[in-house]
């Protein structure tokens, strides 16, 4: 509730204006001779279907929400574990296919020294 006054939201204003505006209109109306008066019906309907409107179709819900905890949530996480699999393959392959050079790698005998 951000834009509250007093504990009031804004509703509640509208409420009371529409009904100031349609008290000053029908006081206008009931000073005018002949059929004018009767101007005030319509007047009075149109502020109580607003005020209807208004109560019964709110833009809020009357109870504010529970506090809901904030939930830190990792988006990447399949994405970094396929990554993390990925790579764990290419070393695999990578060092068993160097395992077999390293073994086969032929070991020269070192010359005697002739004097």
């Amino acid at each position: 509730m951000g834009n509250t006054v007093l504990e009031v939201g804004t509703g509640v204003f509208v409420i009371a204006v529409v009904w100031i505006a349609a008290f000053v209109f029908g006081i206008m109306l009931l000073r005018a001779s002949g059929s004018a008066k009767l101007g005030v019906i319509p007047v009075f309907l149109l502020a109580l279907t607003i005020t209807l409107a208004l109560v019964f179709f709110p833009r809020n819900p009357e109870t504010a929400p529970p506090f809901k905890e904030i939930e830190i949530v990792d988006t990447l996480f399949i994405g970094r574990y396929i990554l993390l699999a990925v790579v764990s393959a290419v070393f695999l392959v990578a060092f068993f296919m160097l395992l077999p050079f390293h073994f086969l790698e032929p070991v020269y005998a070192k010359a005697l020294r002739t004097h």
